[in-house]
């Protein structure tokens, strides 16, 4: 029942009312009592009566308000200044130390106040969560918005989560053509241990958050310690529920339910991240690689050829041509066919790929024709390699339905600085004049541009 809008108005007027009502009856409590009427019934004793009543409601509402009156103001106070600090702050880390002793209420009392001040501190550290994960959330998002090469975003996306959950080991595991490959991996000594693991591709199939049981404990790098984790998780990583492969968490401590639920919310932002930079590596592969043999196509390889003259160049060190191409290649595809020749390119590429050293690379220049690019290799690598290359393709059999073929290569090849030259250009006719004069001696050799 309310009388006022102020609850301690309301409180002082029922009390005073109280000590009014205490104060009138008490005279005829005292007769009940056996007291005379002489001493009750006169105009001072009833009145001294009535003060004394409105004195205690009085009092009372005092002590109500001092005691009870404080607490709420507080509460209230603390209430204004969180609003106040939502309200102003720009940042999230303007907010963080608001779950501190400057907001939070102490818990003095074990009576509804004491409840009020519980659920407030709950209600605190609610709000306090909700915004560590926003930020934890935003901050994430952004990190993911300004990676587009997949190898960066992997490596980042999964430094951070790790240190989000407080976690010592991870990895991030993709799928192309129908295998796992790690795509990055942190506190792991072999990564890869996780590929045989037949649990795997369960797990990638379930597209649900589990718990992973490897055959062999997960190995994980401390300063100087080996520490087997106390929980490792499976996430998906999913697409517009198709599934892109698996994020893996190793952790000796328990990951919180509030964590689990911001990493969900992360794992969105990384799976539409990593589905962009798949899709743009996809793009970079097919602008950059001949779709047959997966080499580099003539106009990405030539731009690289132009980089490795510019470098050899400044660098005053020598630069290697191998071009070569396939001898009779018309007679493979008119004897057996076009699927067959280009059975016996694909192997040419594939041989030319093993015969390359770390750092070099291949070119299909057009046809069945090819280009070695030998950074630092002079005339005498260039010999080795190609005569190597040569006999690689010439002992090679591609096996089909009909028949065994055997091919040969011819190959002509020219070292910078030794072969004096202008620029890029002028080493690639010179390497193709080289081609063109083992093609005139009878075909399958090595010839030195002249």
């Amino acid at each position: 029942m309310r009388i006022t809008k102020k609850i301690f108005v309301d409180l002082a007027i029922f009390m005073i009312g109280f000590g009014l009502v205490i104060g009138i009856v008490f005279p005829y409590f005292m007769l009940m009592m056996g007291i005379p009427k002489a001493y009750l019934l006169t105009f001072p004793f009833a009145l001294s009566c009535i003060v004394a009543g409105v004195i205690v409601g009085l009092v009372n509402i005092i002590l109500a308000k001092t005691v009870v009156g404080s607490k709420i103001a507080l509460m209230a106070d603390k209430m204004s200044l969180v609003a106040d600090k939502i309200d102003q702050a720009k940042t999230f880390d303007q907010l963080q130390g608001c779950n501190e002793d400057e907001c939070r209420l102490e818990i003095d009392s074990e009576d509804e106040l004491g409840r009020g001040a519980n659920s407030f501190n709950t209600l605190l550290k609610a709000l306090a969560d909700a915004l560590s994960a926003e930020g934890t959330i935003r901050s994430f998002t952004a990190l993911m918005s300004n990676q587009i090469e997949l190898e960066a975003l992997t490596k980042g996306s999964l430094t951070y989560l790790l240190d989000f959950l407080k976690a010592e080991a991870g990895a991030i595991i993709l799928e192309r053509g129908g295998e796992f490959y790690v795509a990055s991996s942190f506190g792991i000594k072999d990564a890869n241990t996780i590929l045989t693991n037949p649990n795997l591709w369960k797990f990638f199939e379930k597209r649900e958050v589990l718990k992973l049981s490897l055959d062999k404990d997960l190995e994980i790098d401390g300063l100087l310690l080996s520490i087997v984790p106390r929980e490792v998780y499976s996430f998906p990583l999913l697409y517009k529920e198709v599934p892109l492969g698996l994020l893996i968490v190793g952790a000796t401590k328990e990951i919180s339910e509030r964590q689990l639920q911001t990493l969900e919310m992360c794992i969105q932002s990384l799976s539409i991240s990593l589905n962009n930079s798949i899709t743009y590596d996809q793009l970079q592969k097919l602008a950059a690689n001949d779709p047959l043999t997966g080499l580099y196509n003539r106009r990405f390889g030539l731009h690289r050829l132009s980089e490795e003259y510019s470098r050899a160049v400044r660098s005053q060190m020598p630069l290697g041509i191998l071009m070569f191409d396939i001898d009779h290649f018309k007679r493979v595809n008119d004897t057996y066919g076009h699927a067959a020749g280009d059975r016996v390119l694909i192997n040419v590429a594939k041989i030319a790929t093993m015969a390359a050293r770390k750092g070099d690379f291949v070119i299909r220049y057009g046809g069945e024709e090819f280009i070695m690019i030998l950074p630092g290799a002079g005339k005498k690598d260039c010999l080795f390699i190609g005569e190597r290359l040569r006999h690689m393709v010439e002992e090679s059999v591609v096996q089909t339905a009909e028949a065994q073929m055997k091919v040969t290569i011819s190959v002509g090849l020219v070292s910078y600085p030794e072969y004096a030259v202008e620029d890029e250009h002028a080493l690639t006719k010179a390497a193709d004049e080289a081609l063109y004069l083992a093609k005139e001696r009878g075909r399958n050799m090595v010839i030195y541009a002249p």
